[in-house]
């Protein structure tokens, strides 16, 4: 059930075909893991707040740099030197403080991986290793826990919802670490932001029961051209992670 509170907040929300009072409840009794609350991840968990998530759980190593701050609206310039978490669960927490916010210092590994799929509805993948993504993938489909992919690079972006047994896990697609990936890469904080708001919204939908959830497809935007277009995917019989799922 919807407080009054809840029904004044989300009132325009709640007129959104598909969604309504039910959608809206939903989100309110949903945990979301958010790994990391970068360029990426800030957006997602910024929009998840707003649209009335009920619990955040935001997983984050390290302190706030000067580079940052080109596209981790989260953050902000007092807090440089502080860690990012921190930083990030203050913004969020006053601007919906109806939210909770448990913040994890320390990025995906084989040590908290386990721990932390365990606590979410749904995962959020905004890491910039492939090594964390493949690691969220695979607890993802061990537990059948909905994972949205999110990655960019320079100008380009794509998003794909990944729900175990129903679609190709990210291990379809990627059954190795590609050669020759950076960690550091091109970004313009726009761009990080519009593929965050497609990201968030495919996870909104999902865990709303709405229709309309990109299955099977990878969702590709070029902001170059301003060009979006969705992929049709397919899962591998050989896959090793989601294999017999």
């Amino acid at each position: 059930m919807l407080s009054e509170s809840d029904k004044a907040t989300y009132e325009w929300q709640l007129d959104v075909p598909g969604f309504g009072e039910s959608g809206q409840a939903r989100l309110r009794q949903s945990t979301a893991l958010v790994s990391r609350i970068g360029g990426l991840g800030g957006p997602v968990a910024f929009s998840l707040a707003a649209a009335g998530i009920g619990k955040l759980i935001l997983a984050h190593a390290g302190d706030l740099r000067p580079d940052d701050l080109n596209r981790q609206i989260l953050m902000r310039h007092e807090d440089l030197g502080k860690p990012r978490v921190e930083s990030a669960r203050k913004t969020l927490q006053s601007f919906n403080p109806d939210i909770e916010v448990e913040i994890v210092p320390e990025n995906f590994s084989e040590e908290n991986a386990s721990r932390l799929v365990d606590k979410a509805d749904i995962v959020f993948d905004c890491a910039p290793l492939f090594e964390e993504r493949l690691l969220m993938n695979r607890e993802c489909v061990r537990r059948r826990i909905p994972l949205i992919d999110c990655a960019m690079f320079s100008l380009e972006g794509r998003v794909i919802p990944i729900v175990p047994g129903q679609t190709p896990c990210l291990a379809c697609l990627y059954p190795e670490i590609p050669p020759h990936w950076k960690r550091r890469f091109p970004v313009i904080g726009a761009v990080s932001a519009l593929v965050a708001q497609i990201g968030a919204l495919e996870g909104i939908k999902l865990l709303a029961g709405m229709d309309g959830v990109c299955l099977n497809q990878m969702i590709y935007i070029d902001a170059s051209t301003m060009r979006t277009r969705k992929i049709d995917i397919v899962r591998r019989d050989d896959c090793a992670v989601c294999r017999g799922v």
